[in-house]
């Protein structure tokens, strides 16, 4: 990721819930047609059924919340 959005990112994440869930849909809208989004809408669906699946069997496991937050708040900082 270039400098200028890391630097947004870090600005993003700072704002409140409700601003970031805001400026998350405008960017998301940002990125396509209405007809894209029902394409779009299904990907989504596949991928989060494939994802469950691979819960449910055992191919993957989840990664706790804190541990996640850990390695993007360290990416972030650390660039690592």
């Amino acid at each position: 990721m270039r400098q200028e959005a890391t630097e947004l990112l870090k600005k993003a994440l700072a704002l409140s819930a409700e601003e970031r869930e805001v400026l998350a849909v405008s960017l998301m809208d940002s990125l396509g047609s209405a007809e894209d989004g029902a394409a779009v809408e299904a990907a989504w669906n596949e991928e989060i059924a494939r994802r469950i699946e691979e819960l449910d069997s055992g191919k993957v496991e989840a990664i706790p919340w804190e541990e996640v937050r850990k390695r993007i708040t360290s990416k972030l900082t650390h660039g690592r």
